[in-house]
C-alpha cells in the first residue's frame, strides 16, 4: 500500500507547489526514510527532525515546555506543536509528527504500549489523532508509518 500512497502524496504536493517534512519521535526517522525511498521525492520532501528527547522537541520544534510537563511527550498538544514546529523550522507547507510508546517497555495504565499520537499540519490547519496499535516494537512502528501516511493522503485530498 505504501507503494501507491507515497507517489499519490508526492503528486498532490507537486501539483500544489507544496513541500513537506516530518517530526518523528517513536518512529525514529522511519517515515522520512520511507518517503525518500521514492525517486523524485526531493521535489517535495525537504527534511526531518528526529526528536526523540524532549530537549530536541523544545529546541528544534518549538514544543512548549509546559505542554510536555502537563501532558507528556505522547499527547495531542505535543504532536500538534511538533507538526507546526517542523513547518516553521524547515519552512515547509506540510508537516507530520509522531510521538508514541513503541514498547516493549514504557507503557502506563493511561498510555499503554502501542499508544501513538500523530499530528498533521496542512495548509495552515492542524489535526491530531491518537491510535493504539498492537504487536512488538517493529509492528507498532510499521503500523504508525502506514497510518500517518494514509491520513496525510486523505487530508491532502480534502485540502
Amino acid at each position: 500500500m505504501i507503494e501507491t500512497i507515497v507517489p499519490s502524496i508526492g503528486k498532490i504536493l507537486v501539483d500544489k507547489g507544496w513541500t513537506m517534512s516530518t517530526a518523528e519521535s517513536c518512529t525514529g526517522g522511519l517515515v522520512a526514510a520511507t518517503l525518500t525511498d521514492f525517486s523524485g521525492s526531493s521535489a517535495w520532501f525537504s527534511g526531518a527532525v528526529v526528536a526523540y528527547s524532549n530537549d530536541v522537541k523544545m529546541a528544534q520544534l518549538h514544543v512548549p515546555q509546559a505542554a510536555l510537563m502537563e501532558h507528556g511527550a505522547v499527547s495531542e498538544p505535543v504532536v500538534r506543536a511538533m507538526a507546526e514546529g517542523v513547518c516553521k523550522t524547515l519552512n515547509v507547507d506540510v508537516g507530520i509528527s509522531l510521538s508514541g510508546i513503541a514498547g516493549p517497555t514504557g507503557g502506563t495504565a493511561d498510555k499503554p504500549v502501542g499508544t501513538v499520537w500523530m499530528g498533521w499540519h496542512v495548509n495552515g490547519k492542524t489535526y491530531a489523532e491518537k491510535f493504539i496499535f498492537s504487536g512488538d516494537r517493529k509492528s507498532v512502528k510499521d503500523q504508525s508509518l502506514q497510518t500517518v501516511l494514509e491520513n496525510l493522503l486523505r487530508i491532502l485530498e480534502e485540502s
